[in-house]
């Protein structure tokens, strides 16, 4: 769109026959956003109120679910707005703060994972260390690096975006990602640059080091007895599943931007959805479900609930 006052607009060019379905629209993400936060919540809750869920696994575990109803709070309060809106627009400026706030939260993701990873490992492979290593201050600090590396480094790239002249005003899709760099009326050669230093950062170096450490926990798992090989396969599996699919899932992000052939309106709909669904939707699931503590917790919870209701009854 055309600038209004110095403030320039950009139209998201990604929704599928909004004015037909925008109630349906509305109700259907306006529940999977409730379900983020009531399922993410309740996990981070659980962990934070009871002491024997107050272990580096699970504080991290806690850190990533908050990451996540964080990103979708980035995402779903817009996405709402738009479906009941006549125009599908924001402005330049609000984009670039979605832009930095879904890559600094989405590297987050991954250094959070590298650091489960670590923990794993020490406390498979080197058990009678674990307390002397993984102690709180270590946990706060893997926590910090966690969060502050991916928002300094993302602060480069949004100051290089925002200083770009846009010749174009209409994004492919329904939310501020990369895609915001065909808008440039020229490519830029510093952000192609910067964005690939950043991608080995915060994504190609901590999923090369998480699979070196699970490489070696299953070496150690080979030749131990089967009780560690099941306490590795509880605690492991929840966060190789997590990684696996938020990796592909990022591949795609990165690679529709790269690629100058138009993907199917629809198809490129429903990957860009599945972004900011799956893994905010499905990691509580995976981890209330296949971590044994958590999912002790969680039933005693949900059966005092049936509790109280048959007593008000």
């Amino acid at each position: 769109m055309e600038e209004d006052l110095n403030v320039t607009y950009i139209t998201f060019g990604g929704h599928v026959e909004v004015h037909k379905y925008r109630y349906l629209y509305f109700m259907v993400v306006l529940i999977v956003y409730i379900l983020i936060i009531c399922s993410n919540s309740t996990i981070v809750y659980l962990i934070w109120k009871h002491r024997d869920l107050n272990e580096p696994m699970y504080i991290f575990i806690a850190a990533l679910l908050l990451n996540s109803v964080l990103l979708s709070t980035n995402i779903y309060p817009k996405l709402l707005i738009d479906f009941l809106s006549e125009q599908q627009i924001i402005s330049f400026q609000a984009c670039l703060v979605q832009y930095y706030m879904f890559y600094f939260l989405a590297g987050s993701e991954f250094l959070l994972l590298a650091a489960m990873s670590y923990d794993r490992y020490v406390s498979i492979c080197k058990p009678l260390q674990y307390p002397t290593i993984m102690r709180k201050s270590t946990v706060s600090i893997f926590l910090a690096l966690s969060w502050l590396l991916p928002a300094c480094q993302l602060v480069g790239s949004a100051t290089l975006t925002a200083n770009q002249k846009l010749c174009s005003f209409t994004l492919k899709v329904i939310f501020c990602n990369n895609s915001i760099y065909k808008l440039f009326c020229v490519t830029s050669k510093a952000i192609s640059i910067y964005g690939v230093l950043m991608l080995l950062n915060i994504v190609v170096l901590p999923v090369f080091f998480i699979i070196f450490t699970y490489t070696r926990i299953l070496i150690i798992c080979y030749h131990s007895s089967g009780e560690v090989r099941r306490k590795a396969a509880q605690t492991c599996l929840p966060h190789l599943m997590v990684l696996f699919n938020y990796f592909f899932l990022s591949t795609y992000d990165v690679i529709t931007v790269r690629l100058e052939t138009d993907f199917p309106k629809l198809a490129r709909l429903v990957m860009t959805l599945q972004l900011v669904v799956y893994n905010p939707l499905f990691n509580p699931i995976i981890y209330g479900l296949k971590m044994k503590e958590i999912y002790k917790h969680l039933k005693k919870l949900f059966s005092q609930g049936k509790m109280k209701r048959r007593c008000l009854h």
